[in-house]
């Protein structure tokens, strides 16, 4: 788990119409309470009529989640938010292409999100399939290769450690890599970043639990 001051940073000032967007460390504790009340089965706020009228109008969400395609893992679910509270981008093995690259950005510029989740999850197929290509040869061809490929340096880095499950140590080796990789992969999220207006944090969510784990 991530281990957090008594006080999150300052953040620096935000665009008038995102003027109350919570401060990175709190849009953490927001998730984390959320995936509580999930887990616990306390019941997903209500979309009302009112909120889908004002969400027509616009929208505010305060975290951006670069997940996976996997049907089992639905960010405003796991998460306990209703519509429009989070900027999802979902692509299998939670890779980002350009096209998702620039979505992010848009979320942390534009709409003035304050955290970004790198989210994989267990027995993710992506990542199996990418093991298998490192591990016995298996050959993709087409798009899905396109899809897999990015995976295997994670998978390769993963193997080092010798891991007793090398699929989920390599989703959380992808997931490290990909958070990484987004620290400096465009200057609107730089800047961000170097003005304490955004914070980017890997997590990894279990299937059979239902629970988020954060890190660095």
């Amino acid at each position: 788990m991530l281990q957090f001051g008594k006080k999150a940073a300052k953040a620096a000032p935000l665009p008038a119409f995102v003027a109350d967007a919570p401060e990175p460390d709190q849009a953490l504790w927001r998730l984390i309470e959320g995936n509580s009340a999930f887990v616990e089965g306390r019941g997903a706020p209500a979309n009302s009529r009112d909120h889908l009228r004002k969400l027509a109008e616009a929208k505010h969400p305060f975290a951006i989640i670069v997940g996976c395609a996997d049907s089992r893992v639905s960010a405003q679910l796991l998460f306990n938010q209703r519509l429009g509270e989070l900027f999802v981008v979902r692509l299998a093995g939670n890779t980002v292409d350009r096209v998702a690259l620039g979505s992010i950005a848009y979320g942390a510029s534009v709409l003035g999100c304050s955290l970004i989740v790198v989210l994989g999850h267990a027995k993710c197929g992506a990542v199996t399939a990418a093991v298998e290509m490192v591990e016995r040869g298996a050959n993709y061809s087409g798009a899905i290769a396109e899809m897999v490929l990015p995976i295997v340096p994670a998978v390769i880095a993963a193997k080092t450690a010798r891991p007793r499950d090398l699929v989920d140590a390599s989703v959380r080796e992808n997931v490290r890599r990909v958070a990484e990789g987004l620290r400096r992969a465009d200057p609107a999220i730089v800047q961000a970043l170097e003005e304490g207006r955004l914070k980017i944090v890997g997590a990894h969510y279990e299937l059979t639990t239902g629970e988020v784990e954060f890190f660095a």
